[in-house]
């Protein structure tokens, strides 16, 4: 299922940022005074009451600029409006309604999208008083917030969080066919390795980085091979490719790996693997997925005795903690392992299906919670007695102990490690929980 997006857009320095941190609980955009700071976009996934879903937060809205930055800031608010499902529409009392509001108002007023207006730092009664003034702009939905200390915030989020079904992310029904979202860079050859696999040039594939647009399903039935690729390609005439294309490939790769049931996440061997990547690797392990890393071009490569050895040592030192992830090195170009990486993928969809039997799984994991007991909290003598996998997408296990909530990190690594030592999960998230016994 297609998760649910809400971009947060307006103009520079109503707090959108500010929001957005609040929103993920992290301080991941940059927060500043300064019109424009927030260039790169910033995406992530947010919670609100048991609600999955993604999160845009762009830079601020400037019609006809001529600073080069915000130019490519409204192409990029641009392509968030018409990709989002819902958008929060941010103001600021403080400076009250400005021509740049309006401007934004005009454009979001011909969008079919739910806008939520969102006026943003009323933290007090006065400034509340203030805000009125913005129902003139003629929005049904209206909300008073304020981003840093988070008042309002939850009559919003429950306004915008209500078109999401409860089971939206909870249930991730597993289809019999598996899905593999192909993701990545713009140029690195999503579209060579479809067309590669399908052996028919069912996207177009050019040299010119956004050729790609539309995801694109194509169900694979060769070899005793069945699976659907998903493509985040299609058609883009080259003279409508502008320098946004990098948002663009993000908010499509966070849409198909939505749907998918593996991502296999294409990097290009000269230029090894980016900030960008890593977000987007760490945005499909947060959500469940299983992942496979496709170095392609690998035929580019000068190689020695252990250059695939140490190629991948640097990859899984930059993907750390999550090391157990299949790495396969290919090349598109010249079919070289690509069929292979497809037997990979659905190797990692068997391990994120895996369901262990209690017996086993209570017979392995309890010697080695005898092997290292749990720290002593507090004078308190911690103890794990049953171990259970729960019925989810995901591979999840409950640990029950007599203190739950005194079990740190460092020894959650420790059972999730022995879990993956003595069972295959490799290419897939493992998630560890402590109930109370």
């Amino acid at each position: 299922m297609s998760g649910y997006t809400v971009a947060i857009v307006g103009r520079p320095n109503v707090g959108k940022s500010t929001f957005f941190n609040r929103l993920l609980e992290q301080r991941k955009a940059i927060v500043d005074d300064i019109s424009g700071v927030t260039r790169d976009r910033q995406y992530g996934i947010a919670e609100w009451v048991g609600k999955s879903f993604n999160v845009i937060d762009t830079g601020g809205f400037v019609p006809r600029s001529e600073d080069v930055f915000e130019k490519e800031i409204k192409k990029q608010v641009l392509i968030a409006l018409e990709e989002a499902d819902a958008l929060i529409f941010m103001t600021d009392t403080a400076t009250g309604i400005t021509d740049l509001d309006e401007s934004m108002a005009d454009v979001l007023r011909r969008s079919a999208k739910p806008v939520y207006l969102t006026v943003n730092k009323v933290d007090n009664h006065e400034r509340l008083l203030e805000a009125t003034e913005f129902y003139s702009m003629g929005f049904e939905h209206v909300y008073f917030i304020s981003a840093i200390s988070g008042s309002g915030t939850g009559e919003l989020l429950d306004a915008v969080t209500e078109p999401i079904p409860e089971d939206r992310y909870a249930t991730d029904e597993q289809s019999e066919i598996p899905k593999f979202a192909i993701i990545g860079q713009p140029n690195v050859g999503k579209s060579s390795l479809l067309n590669a696999l399908v052996g028919k040039e069912r996207t177009i594939v050019s040299d010119i980085a956004g050729t790609t647009r539309d995801t694109i399903h194509t169900h694979y039935n060769l070899f005793q091979k069945d699976f659907v690729l998903i493509d985040t390609a299609g058609i883009r005439r080259k003279q409508k490719v502008h320098e946004d294309l990098e948002f663009y490939s993000v908010i499509r790769a966070i849409k198909a790996m939505d749907e998918a049931d593996v991502c296999l996440l294409l990097l290009d061997a000269e230029k090894g693997i980016t900030a960008q990547d890593l977000s987007i690797f760490s945005l499909a392990a947060r959500k469940g997925k299983g992942i496979v890393i496709l170095v392609n071009k690998w035929d580019l490569i000068e190689k020695q005795t252990n250059t695939a050895r140490d190629y991948e040592k640097l990859l899984k030192e930059r993907l750390a903690p999550f090391t157990d992830v299949p790495i396969l090195f290919i090349s598109v170009k010249d079919k070289l392992r690509i069929f292979k990486a497809m037997e990979t993928a659905l190797e990692v969809v068997e391990n994120r299906r895996r369901k262990v039997p209690t017996s086993q799984l209570n017979d392995t994991m309890l010697k080695a919670i005898a092997a290292y007991h749990p720290p002593v909290v507090r004078g308190n003598i911690v103890s794990i007695k049953y171990v259970t996998q729960l019925p989810t997408a995901v591979p999840s296990f409950a640990f029950f102990s007599n203190y739950p909530d005194d079990i740190k990190t460092p020894y959650r690594n420790y059972l999730e490690n022995k879990l993956r030592e003595n069972f295959n999960f490799s290419g897939v998230p493992v998630r560890v929980f402590f109930r109370k016994k």
